[in-house]
């Protein structure tokens, strides 16, 4: 039986930007991939991480997660491994445009999705993010025991996450979201439980001003969605 004051961390990392010409609410449609800056951001923090004893490296299946999980497992000559639960939420707008200003909180046919902002009404409840997200970064801390996991997922989960772990509301504001492309949410363990989270934006310069945390929502990060 391990030692209750055995400490890991995990770092819960969004991935890096993606190529998204069109703007719509990618979620978790196949064959959306890191654009050129999404590949700077993965290495940037791949190289952030290089003195640290990250002996687990972990991913959503979607590739945008992948791609920014390979530079930080190859840097250590790890296997990356995949954990579904880790994926972005489920979105019944999901390869659709929409956003902040184009029209589509006027659609009537869209209403019946946007009418409980508690639950979602349009997509995975919360509270089933909060079981898969605890289950997976749980299951990379009992992989890295005493030492350090990253794990790459996807904003909404990775805020909801955080919520719950620091005992806030579930549902929110998503211009309130402190999870910018390529950060790292870290939460310390003692034994198995969480002591401490920090939250660092190793590749902050290379993030656009509007897609940084507290920016208005643009149309690939529509109100209450993830990206």
């Amino acid at each position: 039986m391990k030692e209750s004051s055995e400490r890991t961390v995990v770092h819960v990392m969004r991935h890096g930007e993606v190529e998204n010409p069109t703007g719509v609410l990618y979620g978790r449609l196949p064959g959306y991939h890191l654009s050129a800056l999404g590949r700077e951001m993965a290495e940037r923090v791949a190289a952030h991480l290089a003195g640290n004893d990250v002996t687990h490296v972990v991913a959503s299946p979607l590739e945008r997660a992948q791609e920014t999980a390979t530079p930080i497992a190859k840097a250590r000559g790890l296997d990356l491994a995949t954990d579904g639960r880790l994926i972005e939420a489920a979105n019944v707008f999901e390869g659709r445009s929409f956003g902040v200003g184009d029209g589509a909180l006027r659609r009537p046919g869209n209403w019946r999705h946007l009418r409980n902002p508690f639950r979602p009404s349009w997509g995975e409840p919360y509270v089933e993010q909060v079981v898969r997200m605890k289950g997976a970064v749980d299951a990379a801390r009992d992989a890295a025991r005493g030492h350090e996991a990253v794990v790459v997922s996807h904003q909404l989960p990775i805020w909801i996450l955080r919520s719950y772990v620091e005992r806030r509301r579930l549902w929110h504001d998503p211009r309130n979201r402190q999870c910018t492309l390529a950060s790292l949410t870290s939460f310390t363990y003692r034994g198995d439980e969480i002591v401490a989270v920090t939250y660092t934006e190793p590749a902050i310069d290379l993030v656009p001003e509007h897609l940084r945390a507290g920016a208005r929502p643009t149309k690939d990060q529509a109100p209450g969605f993830g990206a």
